[in-house]
């Protein structure tokens, strides 16, 4: 068996069975052990063992002996966890003194970077001092500090006793190199590189030194034998965003590959992907050789292109393909560098039990026991707010030592709707403790009250501490709450099952590097923590479909059989955008003899080249995502644009057909999405409950009754309360009752007439920051409300001065319940008041006054609907507030405490507040005798309405006319 030399597959062939078939018949005829004395470097584990299958499948024989090129060279090696740990603590150094130097990134997210960088170097053969050689003259400060720093970080990595694997590989190659060339240790038997692109200094190294071995052989996978010679002279010194870049050193040293089989795939779709993928600068070689491809139906028949209008939908469409390729008994496999889009398709077959083998599997991080560790881990540096500690709770994995999670989740329950309904923003173990006193909650509430003893004071970590300490202390907090009130952490599920080993392993590996010089923050650690739960993939446990795969680009270079499908073919998916590189500019890396980004694409491409010339394809990609509209992947784009170009090969006709094939896919989604009955629209609902309705109603709420009757209905008649949102928040409704806390306070007592207004700005300035250091805990409302205030105070205190000197504050705030006579002395109605203010005037007339927050009502907004004002004048004309009784109202008026601190007057006459109170027992008269239903958004306009949801208001409109629906019997109490 003479070797020596480049030999390839093209795209689109079996590898590893070329591979094998290859080897066996260049073997025929030789004894069985001399297989035995081959030696085959992969580029990966996987396609190590796909070869391995292909052998088994030919039947009995010595197998030939199968290696990974990683593994080259012997020794110890660095632990990659401990590289990163050693320079995050040479990275915190340089933050602390240069903090703009981290760009908003975690220190362990920079150390990650930086290792990557290290081991590039050690790759590419670079020397540690590299750097010292760079000329940054011309450069920004950053970049001329960052040279500083890699300076040192590049001494303090890249020598010593111990090495990186990649400084181990770079090593072996060199030496094999140098040895075989000089004719020294050569092995005896073949020696075969099969799948390796070269796409790495060290490789590209043992690659040369294979090919050179008489007996020696590389194959290189999907390699493009129609590529002109004059294209790959222009690669050699390209940027390397071509698929084929990475093999044209070596066909420049070696010469042209030989084919390693007589394989051949569909050739006119090779020569059409090729000439689709030219490098830019020559893509004026599609007129030339364009008209050469001939008819391009026929190479493009099992292409299809599927173009969604949405992810979910373009999922959707992919699950469909998978199912019906299955039943056909055909092997499917979906690529897709989206891991978002393998989940939802995931999710998609699962409507029909079908699991595929995923080799990604789901992240760590992404399981209940990953969630649950870093959702301890997010209890550092910031305060414990409802929906976190909440959050926490509903974990599966909190208090699953105790044996009783149902109990856990309905005291979590109770816990919740009282913490909504009474919570403060942040809750304490004090405030739960009062929770647990009530009967049956003891335990619990005892429980959870000591590790909010423990959790509380946290918020305030923002300090580095030794890594030790804080995995100690993050372990400690995690089995606690996972143990429960009584329970016991190893009965818990927190390293239980597969995902719970892996969770184990990776606090393990941690405590195991981990040391003292390795300080971290809070911030920090999570990242950390993140990331490396992130790394550790969870197979599923169910047993895949032994027909669908779903891998990743890289991880497919040797399975892409029968069906294939290429998923979300779009710009930063696939390929996916370079991340930024914080160490070194582009200039930079080129002067130090490192890749450039464009690297990242090639291979991309180089996988995109190699799947697309499968048996059959189906292209994907969403036209947007949840942002804003999508691009096209670059490979996919110039593909559709090539064919738009050759009319004269049916090149837009072919492309056609696939988007036509494409479409029967996202039809059949969309058939499957459609109800299979007809779901008519709601109708505007317009309730008559049987009378009376309901017995009261405040002076504030009469403006819902006028413009969205069924909200009343809703509140008064079926008492439905929203529940506050599980974040309280400093919105509008919580600075309106700070405010108005403020004024009462203000004024009990009132100050003295004759004050000035600066002594009263003194006086209302100082209550205010003492109300609002009591019920406004987050610092910046807090500082924002002040400064507001402060703006408005001298405006606000003058005309506070001038209405203390007319009149006398007599009613702040005081609630109060007024019969109101009815036609129908059967019907009893109260109207409930509590006026902001009212001021009794020297001669027994009075004022009634109305903070607002917001805008104050205009006199149309009084006119149409905004009747507080006018029916707290009614009320107390008819001596409903005592003191004062019975008054003449002289004037009304809002008081802004916004804007400008303006008084608005909105003074009506006795004849106008009359009119008010009739038309108001009117309306009420109509609801309580049951003649009108409680329309749904009575009147058109923007106010907002707690009960949309339950009107289904998106299911009709302002022109819809309203349902009446009389109930025979009350859904619920009426209001007393």
């Amino acid at each position: 068996m003479k070797l020596g030399g480049l030999y390839a597959l093209p795209p689109g062939a079996d590898f590893a069975a070329g591979v094998v078939d290859g080897l066996l018949k260049r073997n025929a005829g030789q004894p069985p052990e001399t297989l035995a004395q081959v030696t085959i470097h992969a580029n990966s584990l996987r396609t190590m063992n796909a070869l391995r299958a292909a052998f088994e499948a030919r039947g009995p024989l010595l197998m030939p002996r199968l290696r990974l090129i990683a593994d080259l060279g012997d020794g110890p090696i660095a632990a990659p966890l401990g590289r990163r740990l050693d320079l995050g603590a040479l990275i915190s150094g340089l933050v602390a003194r240069r903090p703009a130097l981290a760009g908003g990134q975690a220190v362990p997210e920079l150390a990650r970077s930086l290792a990557g960088l290290m081991a590039e170097m050690q790759s590419e053969g670079c020397p540690p001092d590299v750097f010292d050689r760079l000329d940054v003259g011309d450069h920004a400060e950053h970049w001329r500090l960052s040279q500083d720093f890699l300076t040192i970080a590049a001494r303090f990595a890249l020598t010593g006793d111990v090495r990186d694997r990649e400084a181990r590989q770079r090593v072996a190659a060199e030496c094999l190199a140098a040895d075989w060339a000089a004719g020294r240790n050569r092995p005896d038997g073949s020696v075969i590189v099969a799948g390796s692109t070269g796409s790495h200094g060290a490789t590209q190294l043992f690659l040369r030194a294979v090919a050179s071995l008489p007996q020696g052989a590389v194959i290189l996978p999907g390699f493009d034998m129609t590529q002109p010679p004059a294209v790959w002279s222009a690669l050699a010194g390209s940027a390397g965003d071509h698929p084929q870049s990475r093999f044209a050193p070596l066909l420049a040293e070696f010469g042209a590959p030989a084919p390693w089989t007589d394989a051949a795939p569909d050739q006119g779709r090779n020569r059409l992907i090729s000439l689709a993928l030219r490098p830019a600068p020559v893509t004026d070689q599609w007129i030339a050789e364009g008209p050469r491809l001939g008819d391009l139906l026929p190479p493009t028949a099992a292409l299809t292109l599927i173009e969604a209008r949405t992810p979910q939908a373009e999922a959707e469409a992919i699950a469909i393909a998978i199912r019906e390729a299955v039943e056909a008994g055909r092997r499917v496999t979906l690529i897709a560098a989206d891991r978002l889009l393998t989940r939802r398709v995931a999710a998609a077959l699962d409507r029909w039990d079908l699991v595929a083998d995923d080799s990604a599997g789901q992240p760590l991080s992404l399981t209940a026991p990953g969630m649950f560790l870093r959702q301890v881990a997010a209890l550092h540096g910031r305060p414990l707010t409802l929906d976190s500690l909440l959050a926490l709770l509903k974990s599966q994995v909190t208090a699953s030592g105790t044996g009783a999670p149902g109990d856990h989740l309905r005291l979590t329950r109770d816990l919740e709707l009282h913490l909504r309904r009474n919570g403060p923003a942040f809750p304490t173990g004090d405030f739960l403790r009062g929770w647990a006193a009530t009967a049956g909650r003891e335990a619990w509430g005892g429980w959870l009250a000591d590790l909010l003893d423990r959790i509380v004071p946290l918020g305030t970590d923002r300090e580095p501490l030794p890594l030790p300490d804080r995995l100690a202390r993050h372990r400690a907090l995690a089995e606690a709450l996972a143990a429960g009130p009584g329970g016991d952490a190893a009965r818990s599920s927190l390293f239980a099952r597969q995902a719970g080993g892996l969770a184990r392993g990776v606090l393990d590996h941690l405590t195991s590097q981990a040391d003292t010089l390795h300080w971290l923050t809070a911030r920090d650690f999570a990242a950390l923590l993140d990331a490396e739960l992130q790394a550790q993939a969870v197979r599923a446990e169910t047993p895949p479909h032994p027909l669908i795969r779903i891998r990743g680009p890289r991880e497919a270079r040797t399975e892409a059989t029968g069906l294939v499908i290429l998923g979300g073919l779009n710009e930063g998916s696939w390929p996916q955008a370079p991340a930024p590189d914080p160490w070194l500019s582009r200039q930079m890396r080129a002067a130090a003899g490192l890749t450039l980004p464009e690297r990242a694409i090639g291979l991309a491409a180089h996988d995109f080249q190699q799947a697309v010339a499968a048996e059959a394809v189906i292209l994907t990609r969403a036209a947007r995502d949840a942002e804003a509209e999508t691009v096209p992947s670059r490979w996919l784009n110039r593909l559709v644009n090539l064919m738009k170009g050759l009319p004269g090969q049916n090149g837009p006709a072919a492309l056609k057909a696939m988007q036509t094939r494409g479409q029967r896919y996202l039809s059949l989604a969309e058939e499957l999405a459609r109800p299979g009955t007809a779901i008519p629209p709601a109708p505007r609902p317009a309730p008559r409950p049987p009378s009376p309705a309901f017995s009261s109603i405040s002076v504030t709420q009469v403006a819902t009754l006028i413009r969205d009757p069924y909200a009343i209905y809703a509140s008064a008649v079926l008492r439905l309360r929203p529940l506050p949102p599980l974040r309280p928040e400093a919105d509008a409704s919580l600075r309106g009752t700070v405010l108005h806390e403020i004024t009462r306070r203000f004024l009990s007592p009132a100050p003295a007439p004759g004050t000035p207004p600066d002594v009263l700005a003194a006086r209302f300035m100082a209550i205010a920051d003492d109300v609002l250091a009591q019920q406004v805990p987050w610092p910046s409302a807090r500082a924002f409300w002040m400064h507001r205030l402060r703006q408005i105070a001298p405006q606000l205190m003058a005309d506070e001065a001038v209405r203390l000197a007319e009149g006398q504050p007599i009613v702040i705030e005081r609630k109060t319940l007024f019969a109101v006579p009815l036609p129908d002395p059967a019907l009893s109605l109260r109207l409930v008041a509590q006026p902001d203010r009212i001021d009794l005037l020297p001669g027994g007339a009075a004022r009634v006054y109305d903070y607002k927050t917001g805008s104050p009502p205009s006199a149309r907004d009084i006119e149409s609907h905004d009747k507080q004002l006018p029916l707290t004048a009614a009320l107390l004309t008819r001596g409903a507030f005592v003191p004062p009784g019975a008054a003449q109202v002289e004037g009304m008026a809002y008081i802004h405490l916004g804007g400008k601190g303006m008084t608005e007057d909105r003074t009506m006459s006795e004849d106008a507040v009359a009119e008010t109170w009739d038309r108001f027992v009117a309306l009420a008269m109509r609801y309580l005798t049951g003649t009108a239903g409680f329309t749904a958004r009575r009147t058109a306009g923007g106010h907002a309405s707690d009960y949309e949801h339950l009107s289904r208001a998106g299911e009709w409109g302002p022109e819809t006319l309203p349902t009446q629906i009389a109930l025979a019997h009350p859904p619920g109490a009426a209001n007393d």
